[in-house]
């Protein structure tokens, strides 16, 4: 049986392992969880990027990227590239934000602008800013410029999000003190 990481840590309740003359055995029950393990926070926020998202301070930036997206190559300079496969930008984007605050002193929503000649899909932008619950500017940044400050960020997150121009830069604002 195949599954998929999502898969595995959305509908995984327990995992059981037995080993034996024959080898090992991996038996695992694909009832739905009832409660994730931690309260509050998704599923699809996998614990190194919660690790990264804590980690992160004010003004520090966080690619969510598309399947396409060269991460591995820009993510050299950044201090984690994290994978989040099989699981849509939007989706991740509506995890993270519960958890981070976004800069209130500077335009802390970026997206890569279409290249010339091609067009952007505007249900991708409406997604995101639905599951970002954003209403605020957002600043469009040619290809190349987008790739440069993808270099900069702290962390980037390779998603399988399929749409085309499907990236985007979130700046971490202060987080308020209870």
């Amino acid at each position: 049986m195949e599954i998929t990481r999502r898969e595995f840590v959305v509908n995984t309740s327990a995992a059981a392992v037995s080993v034996g003359a024959g080898g090992w055995t991996l038996a695992i029950s694909t009832e739905r969880e009832k409660e994730n393990m931690l309260k509050g926070i998704s599923p699809v926020v996998s614990p190194d990027l919660l690790k990264a998202l804590a980690e992160m301070g004010h003004g520090d930036e966080i690619v969510i990227s598309d399947a396409h997206f060269p991460a591995h190559s820009f993510g050299q300079n950044a201090a984690y590239v994290l994978r989040a496969d099989g699981i849509k930008a939007d989706e991740l984007l509506k995890g993270i934000i519960p958890l981070f605050e976004l800069d209130s002193y500077a335009i802390p929503v970026a997206m890569m602008a279409a290249v010339s000649g091609d067009t952007l899909d505007p249900a991708v932008e409406k997604a995101y800013r639905s599951a970002l619950r954003y209403d605020g500017e957002i600043e469009h940044l040619e290809r190349f410029a987008f790739y440069e400050r993808a270099k900069k960020a702290y962390a980037i997150v390779l998603t399988g999000e399929t749409r085309k121009y499907g990236n985007i830069i979130l700046k971490k604002g202060v987080t308020p003190c209870a």
